[in-house]
Order: C-alpha cells, then sequence, then structure tokens
C-alpha cells in the first residue's frame, strides 16, 4: 500500500527521475536513508520499472506515428506467443496491447515517413499467418503525450 510520502516520491520522479538523493528526501521531509529505503522497496516492488530519458521524436527524424489496429482468426497458445515475439522484436512498435472489443490487437508505431511505414507493415503481415484485418490510423498533430501516471 502506498503511503502519501510513496506518492510524492513517485510524482517527483515522473517530473525528473535524475534528482538527487537528498533533494527527494528534502522534498518529502525525510533524511536521505529512509529515502532511499522507500525508493530501494517501489524498485523492488516493481512500481519503479524503469529510469529512462524520453527524447523527441520528431527531433531524430521519426515524424509519422500509426495507431495500428489487427483482427486475427487465429487465439492459439503458439500463434499467440510466435506474434507477440515478432511485434515485441519491432523496434518502430513502441506499444502494444492485446484489446477487447472489435480488434484484438493496437499498436503505436512511430517511423521517419510513409515509406518506413510501408516497409514495417509489409514485415508486419508477411511475419506471422493470420491477420486478417490490419487498419492504420495517421496522427495528424500530437495534442498530448506523457507518461506522468495520475497519483
Amino acid at each position: 500500500m502506498l503511503d502519501k510520502t510513496d506518492r510524492k516520491l513517485l510524482s517527483l520522479l515522473q517530473q525528473d527521475c535524475t534528482l538527487p538523493l537528498q533533494a527527494l528526501a528534502d522534498a518529502v521531509n525525510l533524511t536521505s536513508t529512509p529515502c532511499w529505503k522507500r525508493l530501494k522497496r517501489l524498485e523492488e516492488a516493481g512500481i519503479v520499472r524503469a529510469k529512462v530519458a524520453l527524447l523527441d521524436n520528431e527531433k531524430l527524424g521519426l515524424a509519422l506515428t500509426a495507431f495500428v489496429l489487427i483482427k486475427t482468426q487465429q487465439h492459439n497458445s503458439d500463434w499467440y506467443h510466435a506474434f507477440v515475439a515478432q511485434v515485441t522484436g519491432m523496434p518502430e512498435v513502441l506499444a502494444f496491447y492485446r484489446m477487447a472489443g472489435e480488434y484484438d490487437y493496437l499498436m503505436q508505431v512511430v517511423v521517419s515517413d510513409m515509406k518506413s511505414y510501408d516497409n514495417f507493415y509489409k514485415r508486419l503481415v508477411n511475419g506471422v499467418p493470420g491477420l486478417i484485418d490490419v487498419t492504420s490510423s495517421f496522427a495528424m498533430e500530437q495534442i498530448k503525450n506523457t507518461t506522468v501516471l495520475p497519483l
């Protein structure tokens, strides 16, 4: 169970995970050792999964974002594991979800341009048989994109 101090630490880390331990401790009115122990507990519990740098995809030449919806008639375990292995091995895929509803899977894909997307698409549909509908929508403008969870 997370208490108020844990939530404050997590909020601070979501804003800037490079904050020094002493700055975090000061912000939550703890000394450095109890603060460090809380952080270790949050990491060991898997609540803090990673500490990463967030990059600007457009400045890196990856300006095209596609959302890919997939339907399949395959739902057996072997097919699922092969499909998951293929998709998780594709670096263009930033997010990948198994869905309830009309479509079975949803992906967020980032590439440089339409030609790159076409190459990605061909690798996707030729990599694992059984996809019956692959529908892509392309983002025209990013209005909000955050990794900050509402605590």
